[in-house]
This record gives structure tokens, C-alpha cells and sequence, in this order.
């Protein structure tokens, strides 16, 4: 498919530069030529084919859409499948006899638990900037899914304080670029009224971890603890996290003989995840134009970095002055033992991958995140309530699927976010990456709060949940409503009357550039721009 032609400007008079006129000067009279003058090449309609896709290219983007969708989504989430399921055995192996194995103390048990998210807030941040960097998505998350998968299977051997919480610390870090790093990865590929329902699909595969990675749980705490002399919680790391083994095989040759499935996927990742579409080979250059004029024309500018990769630190400083797991142990308090706690942990779960994925799509399909964000909220704190202050097995069980209305939220923020954080690449990266950090932090800390002193109903962890759900509404609102604002600033920008800035025609440049395009229609690809409210 040829590129729009460009606007010949010779027939409107000379355009070289007066010893008064500069480069701004003359991209400004460009414009308002376009505006009233016309433009002798390219009609009106033409034109406007700049703010949209062609019928032609929208049958294109079906064909486009359906490539990824059925090659990127599924792999992204087995390996975030897998993530949850690695982070989360800790849980699962307390009630399997890890704490009693390793001589901890509930203090110690609540350090290894937090420790990894220490280590996951700090690679958050510098792993994004380190991404958008290396240009290869493909090679740096599927290194990282390699090491964590051999960070995990390790964690089998351990047998002290001391090795659980070293093993947990440096998971937290070979675990922080996966998911944030998808975050970006998938803001390249999909448009803000695609990524609501991509976000959904895969932040499904972290509900389905905690219903199946439980299930799996109970299965070995019923079947195979004490097995060729290997603890339950010994079983959960090994099966887990190895495809294939000999029973026969010491537990320390196990490690050594056998492929991580965890590590067998980041293999995968290596060689079949695409980086961008411009080098996915199976692409033709159709589809390639088509791929990155729709992300253009979504983002109003071209998404990328400046002239030779814009300086991560700078995209990391953007990013920063820009304005905008205990259900095993819930479950244990309904009063059954440890396998059928287990069990109890699925079915929220699988209930809420449905009613994510529906909220999603609608969210997607009528353009709306604000309120999306907002309904949960009541729905979570009434959830806290029921918990905090019944004692019958209905109420209490029929809470935890009021407390799983929060992941909906997880959903809709990531695709709200990604949506309406200014390009270029590196801020973005920085921005999602920051945002992610520092809602992980709250990981850290919160182990704390679910004292064995405060069991079966865990008042103040869950007051604190209230809380924290009431500032999210705050936040949401705020975001709303600057957002709102941005958008009549856009308004008034499309006024033909208006005097553009420096830094517009900086900005409008750079996507003429990139589209092979003049200025005067690169401002005409951003009419209609509106971030999603």
C-alpha cells in the first residue's frame, strides 16, 4: 500500500526562508495555507482519511487483529499463568507444611512473603526503561521468564529462614519485567478501544492461577505428601515447576536432569514472540503499514522516541512528573480443613475471569473507563464488611466473590492509563512501569496486617482494604476530570484560528515525518483526538 502523497506547496509561492523567517515560521504558514487555501494534490476527503482507517485498511486490520490476537495473547498469558502460579506456591505451601519444615516463626513466614515484592518494586521501574531500550521484547522477557523459572524450581532445596527469604527476594526481582513490560508491550500493539478487553483476557490467566494453582495444591497435600520422603510444599515447587522428572532422581538432580515448563515457555518466547510489527515476518507489508498508521492515528502523533532513542532517564523523569494474595487464608477461617481451603479458593476465581472479561468488552465497546473504575468500589467495601462482621458460612464465603470485584479495577486502569499517558515510548514505559511498582508496594507491608491475633475476621487488613478502595475512588475522579480538561484543550486546538506553539509544531513534525506526510495534514490526522474518559 502507498503512502498519501504529500502536499506540493510550489504552486503557493516561494517558501524559502526570509532572514526574518525560521523553520517554526514557515510550518505555521504551511498550516494555515492547508487550512485556508486548500491543498492543490490532496482533496478534503483524502485528507481526512489521515483521522481514519479506509475501508480498505479496516479489512486489513481485521486480518491484522486476528494475527495477534491468536499468536501474542495466548503466549502472554501462559507465561503470566505460570507467574502467578511460581509467586503464589508460598501461599498454598504454608497450609503444606512449609512454615513447620523450616522452623518459622508467623513473623518470619510474613517477611518471606512481603520480600518479594521488595524486590519487585525495585526492577520495575530501570526493567521498563531497559525494554523500550533494547528494542527486542521478545529476548529481554523471555531471558527473564528463563531465570525465574530456575529461580522457582531452586526454591524446592530450600530448608532455613535465611534460603526462603534470599529465594523470595530474588524472584521478586527476575519477576518485576514480565508483567509490567507486557503492560507496555501490549500498549504497541493494541488501540485504547482495543486494550480494555486484551488487558482482561490476560489478567484473566492471574484468576485463573488462583483457582487452578490451588486446586493443583490440594491435590498434592491429599495425594502425595510424604512421598519418596519429599514434603507436600517440596511436591508443589517440583511439580510446578518441572515438566518431566524420575522419582527416582534425588530431589537436588532434580533441578539439574529436568526442563522448568516455566523456563520451556520463556524458550518459546524467544523465538516466536514478535517484537513490533514492523520485524514479525509473517506480516505483509500491508499489514505493517496498516499496523503502525492505526496506532499513529490512535495516539494523534507517532509513537516513538526522539531521533535516536529518546534517553530512558529522560522518559523516566516524564514519566514521574506527568499528573496523571490471602485467600488461602481466608478461606482457612470458614472452618473446614486445609484441602477442602484449597478447593474454596477456585470459584471466586473463575467467577470473576468471566465477569472481568465481560466488563472489559464493555468498557471497550462504549468508550468509557471512569465509571467502570467506579462501580467496584461499593462493591468491594460491602464485601469487607461481610467479612469483618458475620460468623455463617454463606455470607462469609459469598464475600470473597464481592472482594474479587477489585481485580475488574486492574483491567480497567492498565488500559485507562496506557490510553492517556503522552507519548513518546520511554515515558510511557516508565509511566506504566512506575504505576505498577507502586501499587505492588503495597505487597510489601501488608503481609503484616493479616495477624493470626486478628483471625477469623482480620478487621484492621480488611479496614485498611477500605480505605485504600475509598482513595482509589478519589484518585479516579481526579484523573476523570483532568482528562475531561485535556480534551476541551483539544478542542480549542482544532480551531483553525488558533496560533499553534513551538512545541505543537515540534510534535506535528515528527508524525509528518514518520507517515510521510506535510505538517498540514499531520494536524489534520489529530482532529477528533480525545483522551477516553
Amino acid at each position: 500500500m502507498a503512502r498519501y502523497p504529500q502536499d506540493d506547496y510550489s504552486q503557493k509561492g516561494d517558501t524559502t526562508p526570509t532572514p526574518s523567517e525560521n523553520k517554526e515560521d514557515i510550518a505555521q504558514k504551511e498550516v494555515l495555507d492547508h487550512d485556508i487555501i486548500g491543498n492543490s494534490n490532496v482533496t478534503r476527503e483524502e485528507a481526512m482519511h489521515h483521522g481514519h482507517l479506509t475501508d480498505e485498511e479496516l479489512e486489513v486490520q481485521k486480518k491484522l487483529l486476528r494475527k495477534i490476537d491468536f499468536l501474542i495473547m495466548p503466549l502472554v498469558m501462559l507465561v503470566y499463568l505460570m507467574n502467578y502460579i511460581d509467586r503464589n506456591n508460598y501461599a498454598a505451601a504454608r497450609l503444606q507444611g512449609l512454615e513447620r519444615d523450616l522452623n518459622l516463626t508467623g513473623e518470619q513466614y510474613q517477611v518471606g512473603l512481603s520480600i518479594l515484592f521488595v524486590g519487585y518494586v525495585l526492577m520495575q521501574v530501570p526493567s521498563n526503561a531497559l525494554l523500550n531500550f533494547s528494542g527486542r521484547p521478545s529476548w529481554y522477557i523471555g531471558f527473564w521468564v528463563i531465570v525465574w523459572g530456575l529461580v522457582s524450581t531452586l526454591t524446592s532445596q530450600v530448608s532455613n529462614y535465611g534460603e526462603i527469604v534470599a529465594c523470595r527476594f530474588i524472584l521478586g526481582l527476575v519477576e518485576a519485567p514480565f508483567f509490567c513490560g507486557v503492560l507496555f508491550y501490549l500498549s504497541k500493539w493494541y488501540t485504547k478501544s482495543e486494550l480494555a478487553f486484551r488487558m482482561a483476557i490476560f489478567y484473566s490467566a492471574s484468576l485463573l492461577s488462583g483457582a487452578f494453582g490451588n486446586l493443583i495444591a490440594a491435590g498434592i497435600l491429599d495425594g502425595l505428601a510424604g512421598a519418596r520422603g519429599l514434603a507436600a510444599w517440596q511436591w508443589l515447587y517440583i511439580i510446578e515447576g518441572v515438566r518431566h522428572h524420575s522419582l527416582k532422581a534425588p530431589l537436588f538432580k532434580l533441578t539439574e536432569r529436568n526442563q522448568s515448563i516455566t523456563m520451556s515457555i520463556g524458550i518459546v518466547i524467544l523465538f516466536v514472540l514478535p517484537d513490533f510489527p514492523d520485524t514479525w515476518k509473517i506480516l505483509s507489508p500491508e499489514m505493517k503499514f496498516v499496523a503502525n498508521r492505526r496506532m499513529a492515528i490512535d495516539a494523534a502523533e507517532a509513537d516513538v522516541d526522539e531521533a535516536g532513542g529518546m534517553s530512558q532517564l529522560r522518559g523516566i523523569k516524564l514519566a514521574l512528573t506527568d499528573p496523571k494474595n490471602f485467600f488461602p487464608s481466608l478461606t482457612e477461617t470458614l472452618g473446614y480443613g486445609n484441602t477442602i481451603s484449597l478447593l474454596l479458593v477456585a470459584p471466586p476465581y473463575i467467577f470473576m475471569v468471566f465477569w472481568s472479561l465481560g466488563h472489559s468488552f464493555a468498557s471497550d465497546k462504549y468508550g468509557m473507563r471512569y465509571w467502570f473504575w467506579m462501580y467496584p468500589i461499593p462493591i468491594v467495601i460491602i464485601g469487607c464488611f461481610v467479612f469483618m462482621f458475620t460468623d455463617g458460612f454463606g455470607p462469609r464465603y459469598f464475600s470473597l466473590f464481592l472482594l474479587n470485584f477489585a481485580f475488574t479495577m486492574n483491567n480497567t486502569i492498565y488500559a485507562w492509563i496506557a490510553s492517556s499517558i503522552p507519548r513518546p515510548p520511554a515515558k510511557r514505559a516508565a509511566a506504566m512501569a512506575f504505576m505498577n511498582s507502586v501499587g505492588n508496594a503495597a505487597s510489601v507491608w501488608t503481609p503484616f496486617t493479616y495477624t493470626d491475633s486478628s483471625a477469623p475476621y482480620y478487621r484492621p487488613a480488611l479496614g485498611i482494604v477500605i480505605g485504600l478502595m475509598s482513595l482509589a475512588g478519589i484518585a479516579g475522579t481526579i484523573l476523570r476530570f483532568y482528562l475531561d480538561r485535556q480534551n476541551k484543550r483539544f478542542e480549542r486546538l482544532e480551531n483553525s484560528d488558533t496560533q499553534l506553539t513551538a512545541k505543537d509544531l515540534q510534535r506535528l513534525e515528527k508524525t509528518a515525518e514518520m507517515e510521510g506526510i506535510d505538517i498540514a495534514t499531520a494536524r489534520q490526522l489529530q482532529k477528533g483526538f480525545r483522551y477516553v474518559l
